[in-house]
C-alpha cells in the first residue's frame, strides 16, 4: 500500500520519470505526489498509483553497531 512518508519509483517506461525514486508527499483520487529531490533542484509530481511501486528505501544500508 502506497502511503504518504512511502519511498516509490516509477515504473511506467513510456514516462520522463521512468526508473526516479521518490518520496510520497500526498495520496488522494487514485493518484500520488511523489516528491523527487536532485542535488541542488526538487521537483513534485503527480502519477496514478498503478504508475508507482514500493521500494525498500533501507536496501543497502548497514544497521549501527
Amino acid at each position: 500500500m502506497i502511503l504518504p512518508g512511502s519511498a516509490v519509483r516509477v515504473k511506467n517506461g513510456s514516462d520522463i520519470y521512468y526508473g526516479y525514486q521518490g518520496l510520497v508527499q500526498r495520496v488522494s483520487d487514485g493518484k500520488a505526489a511523489v516528491l523527487f529531490e536532485g542535488g541542488n533542484w526538487d521537483k513534485l509530481v503527480t502519477f496514478r498509483l498503478s504508475e508507482l511501486e514500493l521500494v525498500d528505501a533501507t536496501a543497502g544500508r548497514k544497521k549501527a553497531k
